[in-house]
């Protein structure tokens, strides 16, 4: 011990405490912290790519390595069990960058629910998990209104043979929901779930419109395809039931939804190149863009039919989760008041749309409509897309229902 001083004041040596690294675990993110990353990866690339048309492989690719495709399957089966509030809000997502993306997205979505609600758990519940283990993307050869596809029946099998038209997502496909009139029963619709690359079926990359360019919405040829009794949509099968009949209504919400995201982005755009580019006009008296009385009428505009459509549209796609819930215990009156929700969100998304995209240039100025920024995608993939099924039959089905209190009849339509 030290001399002179007292016990209590010597420091022993101690053992050394062991040294403690901290493990930084990698940060899991959410699904939709994810698809805002992809979002602002493909934005860099969706004006040009809407130049050149074709399959946005590597974006598709994107997805597939996300996990995203499995988003709306439920977690026994391997999937994030998103709900359509969800899964709806992603399609929104993409669509403010890329609607093409946003729309094939959307239609995976709806394929995944087109077998749930039209076949067997014995058929559906295998589909789902291969979907959500092998990241399999979905594409839509169904149209009920293109007729050129017909079935024959052979003992234990049928025959698809014939044509469709609007098969948005085939391209780089793994699965196709496709669908033909029976012959053999008075050219009643058969609907089938069968491997995008299996024998007879030819995929055309015959899509060059002038919007949604990148959706792949061209034809496909089914010559003598071979498809299995277990591979058929019969037990419930299309519309027979209340909660089958909600996969129109899934459509028509998941297009309500990408209208709305597009008129979003043309929102954020034009705010952000009339704030950075535009100049106030020399009449104006204003120093700054931003004090221009006729462009602070526009935008408030805009954001009035922003907001009455976010409303219109998230209220719809809670409906939709407390409709879907209730499953086989749902009924026709429910059904039918989800119709009336979702025929008036995207109306109104119709309109405010088409009316932004349209009006855009009047505050973004003459230099906003430079090729190479393609500002018009915007309109031009709205336009393309609202015209999927008619506006004025979606009012008159409202108008019905508003004079004289008639739900809408079930179709693949409403």
């Amino acid at each position: 011990m030290a001399q002179g001083l007292p016990r209590s004041a010597v420091v022993e040596p101690q053992p050394e405490e062991p040294r403690v690294t901290a493990i930084h675990q990698p940060k899991v993110l959410s699904p939709l912290q994810t698809a805002r990353q992809l979002a602002a990866e493909f934005a860099e690339t969706a004006a040009e790519r809407d130049r050149h048309g074709g399959t946005p492989k590597a974006q598709r690719d994107a997805l597939r390595r996300s996990g995203l495709l499995a988003l709306s399957i439920p977690r026994q089966y391997g999937g994030l069990d998103a709900d359509w509030c969800e899964t709806l809000e992603i399609v929104r997502e993409f669509a403010r960058v890329d609607s093409s993306i946003a729309h094939v997205y959307g239609f995976q979505h709806l394929m995944l629910a087109t077998v749930r609600l039209f076949s067997r758990p014995d058929q559906w519940q295998p589909w789902f998990e291969q979907t959500a283990r092998n990241q399999w993307f979905w594409g839509n050869a169904l149209n009920p209104l293109d007729t050129r596809t017909v079935a024959r029946k052979f003992d234990g099998w049928r025959e698809f043979s014939g044509r469709k038209s609007f098969c948005s997502g085939s391209a780089d496909s793994e699965m196709l929901i496709a669908s033909a009139l029976d012959e053999s029963n008075g050219g009643k619709l058969l609907i089938a779930a069968l491997p995008s690359g299996r024998s007879g079926i030819t995929l055309h990359g015959d899509w060059d419109n002038m919007g949604q360019r990148q959706t792949d919405s061209g034809s496909v040829t089914f010559e003598r395809v071979r498809v299995e009794e277990n591979e058929l949509l019969l037990e419930p099968g299309p519309l027979s039931t209340p909660f089958a009949c909600l996969r129109p209504l899934i459509a028509q919400l998941t297009f309500a939804n990408l209208f709305l995201g597009i008129a979003e982005g043309a929102f954020a755009e034009a705010r952000h190149y009339t704030l950075k580019e535009t100049r106030p006009w020399f009449k104006s008296g204003a120093a700054h863009i931003g004090e221009d009385p006729y462009t602070l009428h526009h935008f408030g505009e805009f954001w009035v039919g922003l907001e009455s459509v976010r409303l219109l549209v998230e209220r719809a796609n809670a409906l939709l989760d407390e409709a879907w819930r209730k499953e086989d215990g749902l009924g026709a009156e429910e059904r039918g008041r989800l119709a009336v929700a979702i025929a008036t969100a995207k109306v109104a998304a119709s309109r405010v749309g088409l009316e932004l995209t349209g009006r855009l240039f009047e505050v973004t100025g003459a230099r906003a409509t430079h090729a190479a920024l393609r500002l018009d995608r915007y309109w031009r993939n709205l336009r393309t897309q609202t015209l999927h099924d008619p506006v004025d039959y979606k009012l008159h089905e409202l108008g019905d229902w508003a004079l004289n209190g008639a739900l809408p009849t079930p179709t693949f339509y409403s």
